[in-house]
């Protein structure tokens, strides 16, 4: 019994000496009020965060009410006498969600895929715009006299000569093949 008070006394010293560590100075009661510090939590701050990678946040949920301690002074014994209302309880007090809450999907895709496809299709609307009614003339390689300087130019480089352009071209005789 004196070990176990040891113990518990020991508990709450390290615990306020964390929250003064973690508070770095400020008063750390204004932002958690009453709920208690039961770890170290994530990052040494004493916040409350639903994560799957740390599963043990530094606070309780919620603050104590005369139920929830009543309940946890029950607790304290033998859990087999709680009912299941009276361990849910419990839990709820410590944490906001069950991992099966917090990692069931939202739907939130849906909102960012739809976005970026309706920015993408006016983006691709803007550019038509631009090119048809912007831009009256075509660039110079559109022109006629620039298509045909560039296939001569491909023909005298034998680009692709196997299964390409070069392959239907006859060398010796200057004609298509």
């Amino acid at each position: 019994m004196l070990s176990r008070h040891l113990l518990n006394v020991a508990r709450d010293a390290a615990m306020r000496q964390m929250v003064r560590q973690a508070s770095n100075g400020n008063n750390i009661a204004t932002k958690i009020g009453k709920r208690e510090v039961v770890g170290y939590g994530w990052s040494g701050e004493p916040v409350y965060y639903d994560r799957v990678d740390y599963p043990f946040p530094a606070i309780r949920w919620q603050e104590p009410t005369p139920q929830i301690q009543a309940l946890r002074e029950k607790e304290k014994g033998d859990w087999k006498k709680l009912s299941i209302d009276e361990k849910k309880a419990l839990y709820r007090a410590s944490f906001c969600q069950t991992f099966a809450e917090f990692k069931h999907p939202t739907g939130e895709w849906k909102g960012c895929l739809g976005w970026t496809l309706v920015f993408t299709s006016m983006a691709i609307l803007f550019s038509l715009w631009m090119n048809l009614f912007v831009y009256d003339e075509l660039p110079a390689s559109f022109s006629e006299e620039n298509k045909k300087a560039q296939l001569k130019r491909m023909l005298d480089l034998e680009v692709n000569p196997i299964h390409g352009l070069a392959s239907k071209w006859d060398y010796e005789n200057k004609r298509w093949k």
